[in-house]
């Protein structure tokens, strides 16, 4: 498994760093069939955590990526309670597509409870009976 933890508030270049540590770890396993959907979910879940995640200062959103057989399960894990919410887009809004993307692009996706406060959002690519 592969982890990076981003800190609280998060810099836009945060996400390009976790990117770059998917598409490195995709590689290393012999995923890389799933980079360009994979890359856009994680940075789709970084971006939700990091617009809706209210957290206390000192808090920070931790990143996790693990082969699934021949696919693999991306984690975003923060220090909120709030589920993370799909929102019909209204025509001409410039976001509240990212939950419709990613269950576009992912076989599964969903979110629960994590050790220690808030909860965690995943996605798998590739393996559609494997769970949270």
């Amino acid at each position: 498994m592969v982890r990076a933890s981003l800190s609280k508030p998060m810099h836009p270049r945060c996400v390009s760093l976790a990117r770059a540590e998917l598409r490195t770890a995709l590689a290393g396993w012999g995923l890389s069939e799933w980079e360009e959907s994979a890359v856009l979910v994680l940075s789709e879940l970084l971006t939700n955590a990091g617009q809706h995640a209210r957290v206390s200062p000192g808090r920070e959103i931790e990143t996790r990526f693990r082969p699934l057989g021949g696919g693999v399960r991306i984690e975003v894990h923060d220090a909120s309670d709030v589920p993370p919410e799909v929102r019909e887009p209204e025509s001409g809004a410039c976001g509240g597509r990212g939950l419709v993307l990613v269950g576009a692009l992912a076989d599964r996706w969903g979110y629960g409870a994590r050790c220690g406060p808030g909860k965690v959002v995943w996605a798998e690519f590739g393996s559609v009976t494997l769970g949270s």
